[in-house]
């Protein structure tokens, strides 16, 4: 695959570029501009040319691709019953709250937190608490498990949208660490509602563990949500699946959507196998040189953009720049102005990501260099004046 050859994107209805005008580069929403793989669309191709798109079954092969990916790639063992298909991960982490919940209920996750994670809560009725991550030295973060326990006991807390690997820090929990987490929510009766859509998208050094795989008394207490979306860039294809490996709470959640949230489409689930069963030597490709796009911003912003911080992501193609001792009050429309960059603005990811931006880095090389090089242009223009 040719990672490096740019595809014209604004005459595709892409929401990533044509959300800004024309002049602005845009390195935000959480989709990347390289094409998807090629038996991916060749299974589209194929499946387009019969002709007729009427009401589509979940084929058994679906279900045996996933099955053995889970086994072969994090030795968790997964069974068709166990597994449901949903048009979207932020649908799927909806419909777990409302199915576990009650009105008055809490829901805790992590901060900076997904904007959805934000949002759900008050959605379905229900209240919001933000445990709040420690940034380290290095701009990595660390749980804060004491105030998370706490926090669980103080608000009647439910449930918990666990973000692993973690959007927006790139952060890949170790098993201590969700071995830790895990013991909580039992211990409390904390139902688990865990968002693994970046789980392929780990770099060499590390690796991911589903949380639901610790231990079978885990695995009751949890439902798991991964998609092919981020991994192979078929997001706006809309299939996303659901592992739930209690029976009751697969009845809850079965019961929460009916009527309300059906399957996939026909094409996207064509998308989707075609994706898990040959996708694979095209990602480790695009793995490769994600790594070497987030190797080049770790070296450069603090040599290109002083007062930036960026830690090392361990997973995702997004990176969470720390601008708070450029002096910038808002970072995200100075360089939507000055530099004609669109980020997401850190405060959308909670109150502890003011002051920051995420960028996403799955684009061209010579688009990720000429954006840093602007906003290093627009800083060095804001320090003379």
């Amino acid at each position: 695959m040719d990672f490096d050859r740019v595809v014209d994107r604004r005459q595709s209805d892409s929401i990533k570029w044509n959300y800004y005008d024309e002049d602005v580069t845009p390195m935000w929403i959480a989709d990347t501009d390289f094409e998807s793989p090629p038996c991916v669309i060749e299974a589209l191709h194929e499946r387009v040319s019969h002709g007729i798109f009427g009401y589509a079954k979940v084929a058994d092969s679906l279900y045996d691709v996933i099955i053995e990916r889970k086994k072969q790639r994090f030795n968790w063992d997964v069974s068709k019953p166990q597994i449901s298909f949903v048009p979207g991960i932020v649908t799927g982490f909806n419909l777990a709250i409302r199915a576990v919940c009650q009105p008055g209920d809490a829901v805790i996750y992590q901060t900076p937190a997904y904007p959805p994670f934000l949002s759900a809560p008050e959605s379905g009725g229900f209240r919001s608490v933000h445990n709040e991550m420690i940034q380290q030295a290095d701009g990595s973060y660390l749980i804060d498990f004491d105030s998370f326990e706490r926090q669980i006991v103080d608000n009647r807390v439910k449930a918990f949208i666990l973000c692993n690997p973690q959007n927006p820090t790139g952060r890949v929990f170790n098993r201590k660490e969700l071995e830790q987490l895990a013991e909580i929510c039992l211990r409390h009766h904390v139902v688990i509602c865990s968002d693994e859509i970046h789980c392929d998208i780990v770099y060499h050094e590390h690796t991911h563990i589903p949380i639901a795989s610790l231990s079978k008394e885990v695995s009751e207490n949890t439902l798991t949500f991964i998609a092919p979306s981020k991994t192979y860039n078929i997001a706006g294809l809309h299939a996303s699946v659901a592992i739930i490996q209690s029976e009751k709470l697969f009845t809850q959640f079965c019961r929460a959507r009916e009527g309300i949230v059906g399957n996939p489409g026909l094409l996207a689930l064509v998308a989707a196998e075609a994706a898990f069963r040959g996708g694979d030597d095209w990602l480790r490709q695009c793995i490769d040189y994600l790594t070497v796009n987030r190797d080049w911003l770790v070296e450069n912003v603090p040599r290109l953009l002083p007062g930036v911080k960026m830690a090392k992501p361990q997973a995702t193609f997004l990176g969470w720049l720390d601008c708070r001792e450029t002096g910038l009050t808002n970072p995200q429309k100075f360089f939507l102005e000055k530099a004609r960059i669109g980020f997401n603005e850190g405060s959308a990811f909670g109150s502890n990501g003011c002051g920051f931006v995420r960028l996403n880095f799955g684009t061209q090389m010579a688009i990720l260099e000429d954006a840093v090089r602007r906003m290093s242009g627009a800083l060095s223009v804001t320090r003379a004046c």
